[in-house]
């Protein structure tokens, strides 16, 4: 007895409020067993479908005939009792309104008069972890059906089964549409977080000033200071792209701005190593593209790590550091984050590292906006794990503003999201 129940309860197995039936199978390569069946035969596959309803309502089911009945284990079962998953997996549960039979892999209980079926599904429901804990097997968990009859469950007085299944019913109907609820709203708020970046992509979140430095200016200035770093052996000389043509462009944008490639504005864009070294257990963490996820570096999403020297020869070519902003490049594509922190870690070839001037959550919300992942999704290659390769991800465009309405813009963006 798992826990007490009043003094007008009684503790029951299944076996003693009702007829337990197991199921069987007509052999499935005898048509004459299933041709024009009309009695209906339900197994777990079946029952997935309305694991979230309390009355059976999957028309997807198959028949049998009366012969396939006869020449099978299969029973036929009275309407309105409870049919139960007993494996693959345990613990589906259903009343079914109508005569019935189903496969070895449910059983029935087929109550007496006296118990309320409403009250005895919940009280099944409730039941489910006890019984998988009596199960046996290997590849899967089976209980078989002398196990499942004597389940045991609390049995109230007949009016008050009656009360308390009517009374979790109602519950259960308000948890489902406070849950429908909060699924509409969390598509709410995508899409209107979606039309904020949108607008702010398309020079529309935020007024323009005059005395703003113009978008031009600066792509000069970052020209200037990568051709610098070139010199100093700091970056790779790049082969130039070619001119952004009208076609590329999906949308005008204010005079101040500048249509620009992002290997233009980023100093290095560059992916983790291709061939990582063998898990260590310690030293400096090796994410991959498992690790970015809403916006965020989650390092336990993984547990795998580089040694000192190893991270020293991986970072050669990720330098990962604060204010870089990370993409997902392979498998899962178009996630990003930002590096907020200074600690040292290096990544998989999944993830690309993105080193720029520009302002870190301005590159960031650019990244994620639709307009961006459009090309993203449009540019990867293949068929079992799509990627973007680097140069084609070099070449996708954005949006350029000036620096300070680069900051007008991200500190709008914050200001909107938080309110919604």
């Amino acid at each position: 007895k798992p826990f007490d129940i009043p003094d007008s309860w009684e503790w029951v197995r299944l076996g003693d409020v009702g007829t337990i039936t197991s199921g069987g199978t007509p052999k499935t390569s005898e048509k004459s067993y299933w041709e024009e069946g009309k009695i209906p035969w339900i197994t777990p596959a079946v029952m997935s479908a309305s694991q979230n309803d309390i009355v059976f309502n999957n028309k997807d089911v198959k028949y049998i005939n009366n012969l396939g009945l006869e020449k099978s284990s299969a029973h036929l079962i009275p309407k309105n009792s409870l049919v139960v998953s007993s494996r693959a997996p345990i613990g589906y549960v259903n009343i079914v309104p109508f005569e019935y039979t189903t496969n070895q892999g449910c059983k029935s209980v087929s109550l007496y008069d006296d118990t309320n079926k409403q009250f005895i599904y919940f009280a099944i429901k409730n039941a489910v972890p006890e019984m998988n804990r009596r199960a046996s097997g290997t590849t899967f968990k089976e209980i078989s059906g002398t196990k499942f009859g004597q389940t045991i469950v609390p049995l109230p007085p007949l009016s008050e089964q009656s009360r308390i299944a009517a009374k979790i019913a109602q519950l259960f109907a308000l948890l489902r549409k406070v849950e429908s609820s909060t699924q509409q709203y969390a598509k709410l708020q995508t899409l209107l977080k979606s039309k904020v970046l949108d607008l702010a992509m398309r020079g529309k979140l935020v007024k323009q000033d005059p005395n703003d430095e113009s978008a031009s200016v600066l792509l000069e200035k970052i020209k200037t200071e990568k051709a610098e770093l070139v010199k100093e052996k700091k970056i790779k000389k790049s082969e130039p792209f070619p001119p952004i043509t009208d076609e590329e462009k999906p949308f005008d944008i204010p005079d101040s701005w500048e249509w620009a490639r992002l290997g233009d504005v980023a100093k290095k864009i560059t992916d983790g190593t291709h061939n990582p070294p063998p898990n260590s257990h310690s030293g400096k963490q090796l994410i991959s593209a498992i690790n970015i996820k809403n916006g965020k570096i989650d390092f336990k999403l993984s547990n795998r790590f580089v040694t000192d020297s190893q991270f020293e020869k991986e970072d050669k070519r990720t330098h990962i550091r604060k204010g870089d902003v990370l993409l997902t490049i392979v498998g899962s594509l178009g996630n990003a984050a930002i590096v907020e922190n200074d600690k040292l870690f290096t990544a998989q070839r999944s993830v690309a590292i993105i080193s720029s001037d520009l302002l870190s959550k301005y590159l960031y919300y650019s990244l994620t906006s639709k307009m961006f992942q459009e090309q993203i999704f449009n540019n990867a290659k293949g068929t079992t794990q799509r990627g973007i390769y680097l140069k084609k991800l070099s070449g996708l465009i954005l949006p350029l503003p000036p620096i300070n309405e680069q900051c007008r813009i991200v500190n709008k963006i914050n200001e909107l999201y938080w309110l919604i």
